[in-house]
Order: C-alpha cells, then sequence, then structure tokens
C-alpha cells in the first residue's frame, strides 16, 4: 500500500472563496487570535523579552496586515511584540493610516508610519535607523522588558548597530517565530488546501496547452494570469523546465520551444490569502520512451515510501533515510543536490518547518507533529541523460498520518495530447 490512493480525494476542506453564512468557512477573527496566541507562547517560552520582527512573513503572523508582494525585498514594514504587550506596527506610508481604519484588531496609537531607508536607498547617516531605534528602546522600558535581550528574524547591519547603542541586547529571534509557525490552525490548513486547489486548476489547463510549438514562458504567463483569476494574491515563482534542460534542474524557466515526446516538469509556488503552495508535476509531451517512464516511476517510489512514513512521533532522519544519497543519482554532495530530495513546510513563507533532506535531518533530526503541513518533493534523472522526473505532493500531518491535498494525478505518468 502506497502513501497515495489510486484516487486520493479532498478530506481537507477547500471551500469556495467567497464568505456565505451557510457553511463554516475559514473564521479569520479567529486566524487572527490563533497566530498571535502562538506568537506569545512562543516568546513566553523563550528568553527573549521581545520580537522585532523585519521579516514580511512574521509581520503578517503577529498584525493580520500585508501590502503585498511590493515589499517583500524592501524591509520596510516591521512589528513589534512585547511580553503581555499588543503588537506595535511600523508600515510604510499611508498604508499605517489605511490600517487604523481597517483593522481594528490592532490599538490605533501602536500603528506608525516607519521607513528604514529602502536598503540603503536612504543612507544610514539620515538617521532613520536611529530613530526607530529610539522608539523601540523607549517602547521596551515603557513594557518593562528593557533588561532581556531584543529578538529580530532579519535585519540590516545598520538597524542592529543602531540598536546596540541604544543599550539593546540583541539575539536571534527567527527560530522563535519559527516555532509559532510550525503548527497550523484549522483556518491555517483550509487555506493551504484552497490554495492547492488553485494549481489543481492550472495544472489541468497545462495537460491541455501542453503540445509542441509553446514555449515554456508562455505557459508560464498562462498560468500566471490563471492563478490571479483565481484569487492568488501573489504569484511568487512559476518553475517550467522541459527537454535537455531537465537533468540537471536549473531551478528557472526559459523561452525554450517544447518539442514532441520531451519529459516537461512544473513547479507552481503562489498564495492564496497569504498561504502558499510548492507544487510540482511531471509530463510527457505527446510519447514517452522506457527512460522516462523508469524514471518517473523510480520518482514516485521515493515520494510513496516517504509519505507512508509520516506520523506524528517520526524523526525526520527516518523519511530522509529513505531517499538516495547524492551520489546514486549523479551528484558529488548533498549541498550540490540540495532542494531535490527534499521535505519543506508550507504557510505563509515556503520554506518554513521541518526541512527534511539528507544534507541536514540525518545529524539533527527534528520531530514530525499532528498539525504541520509540509510539502516532500522527489527527483529522478532519467538514463538517457536528459530527461528527468519531478514530483511534489503537500501533505497535513495528522493524529495517525497524513492527509494529502495537492490532488491533480501523477500516480503515473502523464502524457500530454497524446498521438
Amino acid at each position: 500500500m502506497t502513501g497515495r490512493a489510486a484516487f486520493p480525494t479532498a478530506s481537507v476542506p477547500a471551500p469556495g472563496r467567497m464568505g456565505v453564512d451557510f457553511e463554516e468557512r475559514v473564521d479569520f477573527a479567529r486566524l487572527r487570535d490563533y497566530r498571535l496566541g502562538r506568537a506569545r507562547a512562543a516568546l513566553e517560552a523563550s528568553e527573549l523579552g521581545a520580537l522585532l520582527l523585519f521579516d514580511m512573513n512574521n509581520v503578517r503572523y503577529v498584525t493580520s496586515t500585508t501590502i503585498g508582494e511590493w515589499a517583500r525585498d524592501k524591509i520596510a514594514r516591521f512589528a513589534l511584540l512585547t511580553r503581555g504587550g499588543e503588537p506595535h506596527l511600523w508600515d510604510f506610508g499611508s498604508a499605517a493610516k489605511k490600517n487604523r481604519i481597517h483593522a481594528p484588531w490592532l490599538e490605533d496609537d501602536h500603528i506608525r508610519g516607519g521607513m528604514t531607508g529602502l536598503r540603503g536607498g536612504v543612507p544610514p547617516v539620515v538617521g532613520l535607523f536611529d530613530g526607530l531605534a529610539k522608539e523601540v528602546a523607549a517602547i521596551l522600558r515603557e513594557e518593562g522588558v528593557a533588561d532581556m535581550p531584543l529578538g529580530i528574524d532579519l535585519v540590516e547591519p545598520p538597524m542592529w548597530l543602531a540598536l546596540q547603542a541604544q543599550g539593546v541586547t540583541l539575539a536571534d529571534g527567527q527560530q522563535t517565530m519559527l516555532d509559532a509557525r510550525e503548527i497550523k490552525s484549522q483556518d491555517e490548513i483550509m487555506l493551504l488546501s484552497t490554495s492547492a486547489a488553485l494549481v489543481d486548476g492550472v495544472y489541468q489547463m497545462i495537460s491541455e496547452v501542453l503540445k509542441p510549438g509553446i514555449r515554456e514562458n508562455e505557459i508560464v504567463a498562462l498560468a500566471t494570469k490563471m492563478l490571479y483569476d483565481l484569487g492568488s494574491d501573489d504569484v511568487e515563482g512559476i518553475n517550467a523546465i522541459s527537454g535537455e534542460r531537465c537533468s540537471p534542474h536549473p531551478h528557472v524557466f526559459s523561452d525554450r520551444l517544447i518539442r514532441p515526446g520531451d519529459q516537461a516538469y512544473f513547479d507552481i509556488i503562489q498564495s492564496y490569502i497569504g498561504y502558499r503552495t510548492c507544487y510540482y508535476r511531471t509530463f510527457a509531451v505527446g510519447r514517452a520512451t522506457d527512460n522516462q517512464k523508469d524514471a518517473y516511476k523510480q520518482a514516485r517510489a521515493w515520494m510513496d515510501v516517504a509519505i507512508d512514513a509520516v506520523r506524528p512521533g517520526v524523526s525526520t532522519d527516518v523519511i530522509a533515510n529513505l531517499w538516495p544519497k547524492a551520489q546514486d543519482f549523479g551528484f558529488a554532495s548533498e549541498m550540490e543536490c540540495f532542494g531535490l530530495q527534499f521535505g519543506h513546510g508550507v504557510g505563509l513563507a515556503l520554506h518554513e518547518r521541518p526541512i527534511i533532506s539528507r544534507l541536514n535531518s540525518l545529524t539533527h533530526p527534528a520531530e514530525i507533529k499532528e498539525g504541520m503541513v509540509f510539502a516532500l518533493e522527489t527527483y529522478c534523472p532519467a538514463k538517457d541523460g536528459l530527461s528527468a522526473a519531478r514530483i511534489e505532493e503537500e501533505v497535513v500531518v495528522t493524529k495517525d498520518g497524513c492527509q494529502i491535498i495537492t490532488l491533480f494525478p501523477a500516480e503515473e505518468l502523464m502524457i500530454t495530447n497524446a498521438y
């Protein structure tokens, strides 16, 4: 018996995108309370007095605010959470005023405009880092945690130096936030399942248009449009890999023309209300060789034994040991093939806990817990030296195993537009 039934069913709800009065769907107030409660509990369990958060996913987790993909690389909005305190938010320009109107779960006097310089565009000599450091230090004193370390998730060097100049003891807050985010609530799981449902539909479209004469980048464009039409709020990236580009995996699409007999695989990374997918599927175009079929069968076998092993209490080294060593499929080291036989938590960010691979899990295994949601990825190069198979499934860990939420067929190599 394999971890994926012949015809998997949607046992994890993925309801419509509208709010209705006749079914229970995502309860956003409950979602906000859960996430802030998890962050507070993780902070209390740590040695930190507060968390200063610049990672936009952590800011969203704690404050339930966002201004989208634009902010991902700007380090332009940030939040502070102290033990026993309410979240403070510094948002970009007029977004602060908007939040006082539309985010009543935050206290008005805890919402400020804020900007540290757009990654050096405004040089540190202007004093924006110093000003923020003084504000943060004052809040730490007012809320009684100034004598405890301040955890930071990511930071620009001038911000770190400015806080130190204020006498603030700094520490790693990234692990504390990952502690908070590793177990998903029922609302988060429903959002992740709905997010996967969007991609189910996109793969149906890809299976219909994947034929000789279309280019990889055209498929990326069609998939991107369809995702936004379906309700995605951020198409972070789409891999489209075909033919001789399949082995080794380049992790980037091109303008290559699809040709008869190609093996082609895709990864769709996007989010629905912030909750992401990482979802690979492999196809053969028109026909498939025995080498291509064999590679797919092996990638599927590695996937199925991993899924079968998933249950609460199992450590991640057990799963990593089920996958081949780097040298067994043509790589010199586990670092060089990292991400090919791979597992990673999925939530507001693409890579949360647990991270499963032979690179880290054999020496530092982590416990799999009920309520985790993660993706499992396998890859097998074909003996022709060109083709390769890539499969990815997202699973929700249940009390006695797991449920798959990526439902587009992947039991066998799918041949599109067969002839």
